[in-house]
This record gives C-alpha cells, structure tokens and sequence, in this order.
C-alpha cells in the first residue's frame, strides 16, 4: 500500500529513544526526509548512528521544547535544511512519577512544563507555515494516563488529558485550512519509559519490580506490552494520505485493557 508519504517532511520530536526513534524508522523506511530532535545531543548521535546503519540518513536537532522559542528555532532550523514541515510527529517529554504521598504543587507545574508545553510549543512554531501553505498533518503521542486516573501518574495523567483535548481542539479549528491533528494514546509500551512506571509502583506498593511488571502484563488482554514499531506504524497511517479523512481522532492503543477508549 502507498501511503503517500514520499519526500514528505517529517520532524520527530523525541526521536532519539523510544517511541519517538521507532517512528523515525518507520516513516524512512516510506520514503520520507527525517528530522528528529531530543534535549540529549548523544542521545541524538547514537540514534542516527542507527539508523545510518539501517540504511537511513537523518537530520538531528539538539532542542528543549520547554521552551517556545527554542521550539521555533527547531523549526526554522529543519525547514531550512530540508522544507517546509509537511508532518509533525511529537513524542518529546515524560513527566516524573510520584507516589502520592510526594506529591507538591510544583511536581503538577513540572509535569505541564515536560509534556503539555513541550507539545504545544512544538505545534505552534509549525502551525503557523502549515495554515499558511494549507496543508500539514500532526500526530501527537500522549498516553492512556489521560483517560484513566493512576495514583502515580496524576500529574503526567493530568497533562495528557490536556493535550487531548489540544489536540481534537486544535483539529476542530485548523480542519478548513487543511490541517489534520490526531492523538495516539499507547498503554504500557516496552520502552525505556515503562520501568520508570514499573519503579514508582514497586515503591507505592513495597512489590518486587519483576512482580510489578508481571502482574502489570497480566492486566492485558493480550498479554504483552505493546511494542514501539506497532505506535509507529498508527503514526505512519494518521499521517499519511490513507487517513486523509482522519482528524480530532484518538486512538487508545493499551491491548485492550480499557474497552471503547474509556
């Protein structure tokens, strides 16, 4: 199947590691020009490492997405080396854990700084050329965690709900000027980020790690944590011309462990 994704522009934020680096893998193996952007410059390094040795060539930016000019300046420092941004993918930014009972006013303030800012800031420096040229596709990664309060995740749940409802907002408002913005909402995925969850569990419950992680597969349907590769390819599709009537659409990916989304 042709996705229609040749010689597009495509920016990963959060493309070193993870989710964000399947993605990478995943829209060059369609045909498209890369650029992936981390805070971490070695993080950077290794992952096109990779994926040279995969066969791939890709364009890397060090950028703190924190901040909103440092987002523009990403922006403007990929279209001038490969064009106009025709797909942004966000993967960028992971909230901090807590149990409960560590909870402070500014672990929600961080939380919204890691995820929700990182996100929006990374929208707005490239919304602006897309209404402009009429045409552009988002595809934002957030997580499950915004659907279903976890007593360890409020604040990095609290985010999520938020970018959302960004998303299917912003979807809604952009759709007339050819803009298409959609959410994936992964479950537990087997990245490195998952152990951060593993770890604050074990601590709330005073569990083995290995018994956390076991009995967190259990909850499964399919017994399994999702793999990276299988969110990249939903981005691939949300972003690509077969999804072409596909927008404000979020799509819980947890192996079934929340029917109907809820």
């Amino acid at each position: 199947m042709d996705l229609g994704l040749s010689g597009k522009r495509v920016l990963i934020t959060g493309g070193s590691k993870g989710i964000g680096l399947a993605c990478a893998h995943a829209f060059l193996k369609e045909g498209a020009k890369v650029a992936i952007a981390s805070r971490d410059a070695g993080n950077l390094a290794a992952a096109q490492a990779e994926l040279r040795k995969a066969g791939h060539d890709v364009h890397i930016e060090a950028a703190d997405l924190k901040d909103a000019a440092a987002a523009q300046k990403l922006v403007e420092s990929v279209e001038n080396a490969l064009g106009p941004v025709d797909v942004l993918v966000n993967s960028a930014g992971a909230a901090k854990r807590y149990p409960p009972a560590e909870l402070r006013p500014e672990s929600w303030r961080e939380a919204m700084d890691a995820k929700f800012f990182t996100y929006i800031n990374a929208m707005d420096a490239v919304l602006r050329g897309m209404v402009a040229r009429g045409a552009g596709t988002i595809v934002n990664i957030v997580g499950v965690g915004g659907r279903v309060a976890s007593p360890t995740h409020l604040p990095g749940g609290s985010a999520n709900a938020a970018l959302m409802l960004a998303s299917a907002g912003l979807a809604h408002a952009w759709g007339g000027k050819g803009i298409r913005v959609n959410a994936i909402n992964p479950g537990a995925t087997f990245t490195g980020r998952v152990q951060g969850s593993v770890d604050a569990e074990a601590a709330r419950t005073g569990k083995p790690p290995a018994q956390v992680l076991k009995e967190m597969q259990e909850r499964i349907p399919l017994g399994r944590l999702a793999e990276p590769a299988e969110v990249a390819d939903v981005a691939v599709f949300l972003a690509s011309e077969r999804a072409s009537y596909v927008t404000g659409a979020l799509i819980t990916m947890d192996g079934g462990v929340h029917p109907l989304g809820a």
